[in-house]
């Protein structure tokens, strides 16, 4: 057997990598339209940053990411999610120093983690993802969250579900942490490992745990919402005034609390009701992070963002019989009979590109009736026909394949009657 690709990753094939490019495309477009700017990150950075930022108490860090020694000795690490990167060069780059603020990004790549693989849910998969810094302001939260909901619109799900919470700031959840200690600690022998650990660490996560989500305790146990402080509080409501102003549907849930350590305020997740999508529903997850800059060695500024998976929106559109529009026709496919009409050929093909159309030929030798064939298969919408017979008499056979009318056309000035309309 030969060499397979490996465990948790997928070739996309043409066919396939159309949808993924109108994917890209529509991101492009709204991000333009709210003026997110793109911003590429390498591939890899320090371990460090994800420690410091994602947290060591997340399942990212603890179980998941990608880490390798360099020849030079460093730590480095496949990078598991956007935001930390993004952050990190907003700091390094300086780029709270400039004119325009917030600082509004976006980036679409790879983001690496090694989890058990299943549908939707990739070792490699490609993250779309924003992020506003900068800006305390509440209707920047209600923005981000907006866009990420006009996108999903945009490309045709309707079947969509808004989960938001307050996370509070830094008393709130203090506040929060003692409770929730005191809460599961008399039973937390009940729980598994990780939440044994997230106790000690961020028993905030305890509420996130997937093995121990039906656990009678977790039923009961305190809310965020009881105990957010003024501020928090004005802040929450702050925000979901502007999203019923904007009249975007939403529920709140007390237990989101999202799985990365620098969220607070806002947090929200949403997800996709369709019918067979499976039981992991969440298409989409992001929230407020203050206090992130500061934490990979900027100055103390806000942020909020974002982040979606292109593999989980596939699924989500399948599940609800979503087709995205594919352009993959060509405008002429040239049909040459014989050596002489071949030679002919490769140069007008060029010419026809050059003008701006989209064109091909046959390069396997085939005969008449195969060529024709091979242009229905491209979905061309023309063939031009050059044989022995075209050439001595200086024309060429351009035939309209979905009616049949065909006309023949001087060869010498052909690309620029093509152009003005004379087929």
């Amino acid at each position: 057997m030969g060499i397979q690709i490996p465990r948790g990753t997928q070739d996309i094939l043409p066919g396939e990598v159309e949808k993924w490019q109108l994917i890209e495309k529509t991101a492009r477009d709204i991000c333009r339209k709210y003026q997110y700017k793109e911003i590429r990150t390498p591939l890899f950075e320090q371990t460090e940053l994800f420690q410091r930022s994602v947290g060591d108490s997340t399942d990212i860090v603890q179980k998941e990411m990608y880490t390798f020694t360099d020849r030079g000795g460093r730590s480095l690490t496949l990078r598991p999610e956007g935001t930390a990167a993004v952050v990190r060069s907003y700091a390094e780059n300086k780029m709270y120093g400039q004119t325009v603020q917030p600082v509004k990004l976006y980036y679409i790549g790879p983001m690496f983690r090694y989890e058990r693989p299943q549908a939707g849910r990739y070792r490699q998969f490609v993250q779309f993802g924003i992020e506003a810094i900068g800006s305390d302001d509440p209707a920047i939260d209600v923005e981000v969250i907006s866009l990420a909901m006009e996108f999903y619109r945009k490309l045709g799900l309707r079947k969509l579900r808004l989960v938001i919470n307050s996370l509070g700031d830094r008393s709130s959840r203090a506040a929060l942490r003692e409770a929730l200690v005191s809460h599961f600690q008399p039973n937390i022998g009940e729980f598994c490992n990780d939440c044994q650990q997230r106790l000690k660490s961020n028993p905030l996560r305890i509420l996130d745990c997937k093995k121990d989500r039906d656990h009678e305790l977790m039923k009961t146990a305190p809310s965020i919402l009881e105990y957010l402080n003024e501020s928090s509080r004005e802040y929450f409501e702050k925000v979901k005034k502007l999203l019923e102003g904007m009249e975007i549907d939403f529920v709140v849930d007390p237990n989101l609390v999202r799985g990365l350590d620098y969220y607070n305020h806002t947090a929200f997740e949403i997800m996709s009701e369709a019918e067979g999508f499976g039981a992991i529903t969440t298409l989409c997850g992001g929230g407020r992070y203050d206090g992130l800059v500061e934490e990979v060695g900027g100055p103390d500024k806000p942020g909020i963002g974002f982040a979606l998976s292109v593999e989980r929106l596939l699924s989500a559109l399948e599940a609800e019989g979503v087709t995205l529009p594919q352009e993959e026709s060509v405008d002429y496919f040239i049909i040459a009979l014989g050596e002489e009409a071949e030679d002919y050929a490769v140069p007008l093909l060029q010419q026809l590109r050059r003008a701006g159309f989209s064109a091909d030929k046959d390069y396997m030798g085939r005969k008449l009736k195969a060529q024709f064939k091979a242009a229905e298969r491209l979905q061309a919408q023309y063939a031009v026909i050059i044989g022995e017979d075209e050439l001595q008499k200086g024309k060429a056979l351009v035939k309209n394949l979905e009616n049949g009318e065909q006309k023949s056309l001087d060869l010498v000035n052909i690309v620029e009657l093509l152009k003005s309309g004379n087929q």
